[in-house]
This record gives C-alpha cells, sequence and structure tokens, in this order.
C-alpha cells in the first residue's frame, strides 16, 4: 500500500474508511484493480472503528465450525418476515446470500479471522429468529501488529476520541470489536502495491458523461484535483448524520450532536451522487437508539437496562424497556410523535443498587454524577411523589406507573409490554427466567436518569440494485457508479433485524459491486 493520488488515476475510486470501504478496497485489490481509498478525515475507520464490529451473515464457515446450526432458507424467511416489502425482494436475498460467501472469501487471507459472538436476533417472536443469533466478530489483534503509520492513522474508539480527538491508539492496546475489523483490513491492504489510502481527501463532486462516472473532483489541503477512475467509484462513506442541516431537511427532529455517527458522516457522498441523477431513499430513517443525555449536550448510546422503568414527559410507562435497541429507539420515536422539541424520557428506579446505573454498558463513560445532576439530567428523591416534581411529570401518573410495574415484577409477567419474554430480553441478566427482568421499583430513595433518542446513524441514502449499482430516478443504473453502507438506502429498510446488520450488509454491497465490476 502507498500514499498519494498517483497520477491522479486509478482504476477503483474509493470513498470512505469504514468496514464497507476497506472490504471493497480488499476485494478490488486482491482482483488485481488500481485502488484509491479516500477519506475525509485524518483518521481511518469511520464509525465502525467505534462499533462492536459484528457481521450479520447467516450459515456462514465461522458459525458452522462453532457448531451453529443455521441455514440459508430459515434466515431468508426470517429476514423478509422482518423487512417485509419496504425493500426489494433481491435486495434482500442479496444481502443474506452473500455474507457465506464473503466470509470464505476473507478467510482465505491469514490476517482477516473471524469468531462468534452470540447476540440473539432481534426479533425473536418472529419464525426463524435465532436466539443465538447469526453474529460474528472479528479476532483481537495487537495494536503494534499494524506498525507505527497506520496505527497513528485507526480511528480511535469510545472514550479516547471522546476525549480527545488527537487521541492515538497505544500500541501495547489489544484491537478488538470495529478496531480489529478496520485494523486487519488495514494490516491486509498494506501487503498490497495497487493500493492508495489518502487521509483527508474529502470527495468534492462525480464526473459524470453520458450516464457514466468518470471520476470525481477531490480536496486535500483547499486544494481541488480531478481523480479517474478508470472502472468506477464506490461511495462507501457513512451516512449524513453529523450534518444538522441534511437531518433537518430529511424531516429527523433529533440534532447531530446525539449522534453515535464518526464526524466525517457528512453526506457529501449522498449529495454528489443526487446531484448527478440518482434517487435516493430511507432518508427520515435511523439506526435509532435509546440515548443517555450527557451535561455536555451530547448522548450515549446504551445497551442493557438492568432494572427501573422507562417513563414519558406525562409520567407513563410505554413500552418493554430491554427491547433490542432499534425497536426501543422507534418506541420512543411514536410515542413522541406529534410534539415540538427534543424528546426526553426518565429513565426511574430505586436505590436497591446504591443508586448507580442500571445499565449493562454506556459507549461514553460518564462523566461525574454531580454534573448531570447540576445539568437536570439525574434527580433523586425520598419518594415518587418528590422525584415527579423534579422530573416535571405527574405525581400521580408516574406513582401509578411503578406500582403496576411492581404488580407485574410480582407477578414474575409484564402483562402490558411483555418485558422479558425474547431472548434478547434476556441477554443481559443473570438469569433466563423472564421474571429476572422485572426487579420491582421499590426501596427508596428513588433515582431518575434522562434519556433521548440517540442513533447509531442515517439509514437513508441512494438506491442501488443488487450489485450495489446507484439507480437514477427512472430505476437504471449510473454506470461506473457504486453504493454500500450508510451510503446506499439501507437493504433492512425500517427496521434492524439483528445485531451486525449495518456492518455485513456494507461489507457485502462493497464486496458484490467488486464483483460485479470484475465479472
Amino acid at each position: 500500500m502507498t500514499n498519494g493520488l498517483g497520477g491522479d488515476k486509478c482504476d477503483l475510486l474509493v470513498v470512505g474508511s469504514g468496514g464497507g470501504a476497506l472490504t471493497g478496497a480488499y476485494a478490488a485489490a486482491r482482483e488485481g484493480l488500481d485502488v484509491l481509498v479516500i477519506e475525509s478525515t485524518g483518521r481511518f475507520g469511520g464509525t465502525t472503528a467505534y462499533s462492536g464490529g459484528g457481521m450479520w451473515f447467516p450459515g456462514n464457515a465461522v458459525l458452522r465450525r462453532a457448531g451453529c446450526p443455521d441455514d440459508l432458507e430459515t434466515a431468508r424467511g426470517y429476514y423478509h418476515a422482518v423487512v417485509g416489502d419496504e425493500t426489494p425482494r433481491a435486495l434482500q436475498n442479496a444481502y443474506v446470500e452473500t455474507g457465506r460467501d464473503l466470509i470464505d472469501y476473507l478467510e482465505t487471507d491469514p490476517d482477516l479471522k473471524f469468531q462468534v459472538f452470540p447476540w440473539p436476533d432481534y426479533y425473536g417472536t418472529i419464525p426463524g429468529a435465532s436466539a443465538e443469533g447469526r453474529h460474528i466478530i472479528p479476532l483481537e489483534i495487537g495494536a503494534a501488529a499494524l506498525g507505527d503509520d497506520l496505527r497513528h492513522r485507526l480511528r480511535a474508539p469510545f472514550p479516547l476520541e471522546y476525549e480527545d480527538a488527537e487521541a492515538v491508539v497505544a500500541e501495547d492496546a489489544e484491537l478488538n470489536g470495529g478496531q480489529a475489523l478496520i485494523g486487519r483490513l488495514l494490516i491486509a491492504l498494506d501487503k498490497k502495491d495497487n493500493v492508495r489510502l489518502l487521509a483527508d481527501t474529502a470527495l468534492v463532486s462525480l464526473i459524470e458523461e453520458d450516464g457514466r462516472v468518470l471520476g470525481a473532483v477531490v480536496e486535500s489541503g483547499g486544494v481541488q484535483r480531478t481523480v479517474m477512475a478508470r472502472q468506477g467509484v464506490l461511495l462507501a462513506a457513512g451516512g449524513f448524520e453529523r450534518n444538522d442541516a441534511m437531518r433537518a431537511d430529511a424531516g429527523i427532529r433529533t440534532p447531530a450532536r446525539w449522534s453515535m455517527g464518526a464526524p466525517g458522516s457528512q453526506g457529501q457522498a449522498h449529495r454528489a451522487a443526487m446531484a448527478i441523477g440518482a434517487d435516493s431513499a430511507l432518508m427520515g430513517e435511523c439506526w435509532w437508539s435509546p440515548g443517555l443525555l450527557n451535561p455536555d449536550g451530547s448522548s450515549s448510546f446504551f445497551v442493557g437496562i438492568m432494572e427501573g422503568l422507562i417513563v414519558d414527559r406525562l409520567g407513563n410507562r410505554f413500552t418493554n424497556e430491554v427491547l433490542p435497541y432499534d425497536r426501543l429507539g422507534r418506541e420512543m420515536l411514536a410515542n413522541v410523535e406529534g410534539e415540538t422539541g427534543l424528546p426526553r424520557f426518565w429513565l426511574v428506579f430505586d436505590d436497591r443498587q446504591g443508586g448507580t446505573l442500571p445499565i449493562a454498558a454506556v459507549t461514553i463513560p460518564l462523566a461525574d454524577p454531580e454534573a448531570y445532576r447540576a445539568a437536570g439530567l439525574w434527580h433523586s428523591a425520598p419518594d415518587l411523589a418528590t422525584l415527579a416534581a423534579t422530573i416535571d411529570v405527574p405525581a400521580d401518573a408516574l406513582e401509578a406507573s411503578v406500582a403496576r410495574f411492581n404488580q407485574f415484577a410480582a407477578q414474575g409477567h409484564d402483562a402490558d409490554f411483555a418485558r422479558g419474554e425474547e431472548p434478547y430480553d434476556r441477554f443481559f441478566a443473570q438469569s433466563a427466567d423472564p421474571a429476572s427482568v422485572l426487579p420491582p421499583v421499590e426501596k427508596a430513595p428513588y433515582h431518575a436518569v434522562a434519556l433521548g433518542l440517540s442513533d447509531l446513524g442515517t439509514k437513508g441514502g441512494l438506491v442501488t440494485n443488487v450489485w450495489g449499482q446507484v439507480l437514477n430516478r427512472t430505476g437504471d443504473p449510473i454506470l461506473g457508479l457504486y453504493a454500500a453502507g450508510n451510503t446506499m438506502a439501507a437493504v433492512s429498510g425500517k427496521t434492524y433485524p439483528g445485531g451486525g446488520n449495518p456492518i455485513g450488509s456494507s461489507m457485502v454491497f462493497a464486496y458484490r459491486a467488486v464483483q460485479h465490476l470484475t465479472g
């Protein structure tokens, strides 16, 4: 792998450097194409580098080696039932069926290794759902294996980058999750002399002639130049979650500061493609999640509510609090439909754990609890009526919500929202018993922390066919232009069928784009 534009020509120009972009770059280089990767920020990895690095690939070799039974027919049925007709059936099949082949392809490279990480599918009552999941992750790898140059260019994970934008992954660090996936792909790319990676190089516009994309105008250091791409351009530059103007135009009511996407996710690839006639879909959609609101105005993605209940501004419980995060986020969104202002909810819990936050994992470590209290985001009170006054919800409604919840806890069954009855509900619990996720809220003092509606990125993007070719507004391919990841309209539509769908689909359609290019 080399640096530099190399005469401003290549076979394939890849825009972005997340899991999908680097998978496409790797496959293209392996198939003999001259590849140039550009990244608008100073670090490689995109939002993938912040993630758990999971991939949802039914029936793949990693699952089979671990003795996890699965077949594509069952997985297809499950995926179709969840996604419905929101996206073309052929597109759904392309994703479900290609992941297995992609892992076979990648695993022939000794630098690309994977393992099973059991993670239940997100719609556990749908026929074909897997209680163990169809989820794999990369094997850990030492950061030193990247060498100093790539290690300094690898996007630091939370909390490092959150605390210091110039933070560098330590040489003695063990890379896991998304860090390991990006790290392994960078190592594999570094061994190929037909790949160039450029950081701090942004896409400005696409060069199109007679319905075919010939290259792009890029900018680095304030200087614009033309890059001609003989075979095509792959747009895998993430979504537009960090662009408040685009979010507003799409009708997304939450701000960019509540998103967990990487800073380069500004939507420039979307705008460049739409400027030459590309069609788009799902622009108002995100990979939703609840978010713990922080004193600095940001939001933290979290998983695994262990105790308590969530109430809305009226003090009412409205959902199963331990749903998978996208489903929970969508319940929150439905709850505030028609309201103005930013969504605000409260997680109410008791003092059985000494008032510590009853959440299994938070992406960004908590600030000083007193900072949350000073910002009005964390309250405690000797009784529910006093707590209700401090969080500005009706006391009678909050007391009734807690009383009803405690009744269900005593019965071991949530008659309102079936909390605990799907495998994912119990994933973070100490027991497989549904009642284990229904501890009562009864020990004073009582506590409430503020939640907002966060996201892992936008889902709206360019409409493609099964080969990742971007389609124009009449449904025809724009020759030489491909998209994957959050730059592509999500194959899962308005749903999130299982952990690893965003990265998995990004990798699949980048790989399929290269298959199409190379015949």
